[in-house]
């Protein structure tokens, strides 16, 4: 579904809660600061691609803030990945700031609390997509956030491109297209993320940086492998058994919950997506499952619905 609001033909007087409503529907609740709000004009165009959603926004000069308690109703954790495409952003969160220009992007996590603002009219690109989609390619998401990453290369500049291309394709798309294309996209997201220079960079210690990128793109390859465990991990990285769980030790989760959690996941997706028609007992084992009351188990009590209610839901 592809929607369009603005705020033309919107009485100047109501411009201002009109854009906080329309803010809060397309990401979450925030508090907005207008520079001019007795003149305010902005328009939010959006494209959703099933669990992902895509969307351009142009406003006048702006200041959002997400407070504790936009938060303290229960609700998911999200993430918002924005492209600034015009004027400088600048973004705050965790006690890090980034000041990003076109050519860049940055993370922001919904449940912490954080300012955004443009102090000229901008024009950005937003994606927002669910912590369990990107925990699912990658540990620990929320550790990406504040982080500016360079939008103009590699595997950045092709994430940065699929998203442009989206709008132009997406009135011939299929509703099962645009889901299998929202989970393109976030497979380039996280390829992006790991493989910019400044993630194995970045923490305390770039060698164990390393390590751990090596170690989450081992298990993501063969999360298919019911035997995946630590003697395999270690050796496919080329580190100790020791050496691997000392690392693991400092992210506050262990190497079996984590294959875990990217495997449930992974099964989530392939459940939901309508492309997908193998059986439930085909997905859980193409997962690494090799029980399936298990899988059943386990995925209950993860997302809190059977493996069949969840393909029902699509």
């Amino acid at each position: 579904m592809k929607s369009t609001i603005s705020t033309r033909g919107i009485d100047m007087s109501g411009r201002s809660r009109h854009w906080h409503e329309t803010i809060a529907r397309t990401y979450f609740p925030l508090d907005l600061t207008f520079q001019r709000p007795e003149a305010f004009d902005g328009e939010l165009t959006s494209w959703h691609l099933g669990d992902v959603s895509l969307s351009r926004l142009t406003s006048d000069a702006l200041m959002y803030r997400r407070l504790p308690k936009h938060f303290r109703e229960p609700g998911p954790e999200e993430f918002l990945v924005t492209l600034p495409a015009k004027s400088e952003l600048r973004f705050a969160q965790g006690g890090k700031e980034v000041r990003a220009n076109p050519g860049a992007f940055f993370i922001e996590r919904s449940h912490d609390p954080y300012e955004f603002s443009h102090a000229e009219p901008a024009d950005l690109w937003v994606m927002k997509l669910s912590k369990e989609m990107l925990g699912g390619r990658i540990r620990a998401p929320d550790r990406f956030c504040s982080l500016q990453f360079d939008a103009t290369n590699g595997a950045n500049g092709l994430f940065v491109d699929m998203v442009h291309l989206i709008p132009a394709r997406y009135d011939n798309m299929t509703e099962e297209t645009r889901s299998i294309v929202g989970r393109q996209l976030v497979d380039l997201l996280a390829l992006a993320i790991q493989s910019d220079e400044r993630v194995l960079t970045s923490g305390n210690s770039t060698v164990r940086t390393a390590h751990l990128a090596r170690i989450e793109s081992f298990v993501r390859r063969h999360i298919d492998d019911p035997d995946l465990g630590p003697e395999e991990v270690a050796a496919g990285c080329g580190i100790s058994v020791r050496y691997l769980h000392e690392l693991l030790r400092d992210t506050n989760t262990t190497l079996g919950q984590w294959i875990r959690d990217t495997r449930l996941q992974a099964a989530m997706e392939d459940l939901k997506n309508p492309a997908n028609r193998r059986a439930i007992g085909e997905i859980a084992y193409a997962r690494g499952f090799t029980d399936q009351a298990q899988f059943s188990r386990a995925f209950r009590a993860r997302f809190g619905v059977t493996p069949k209610e969840a393909r029902g839901r699509t």
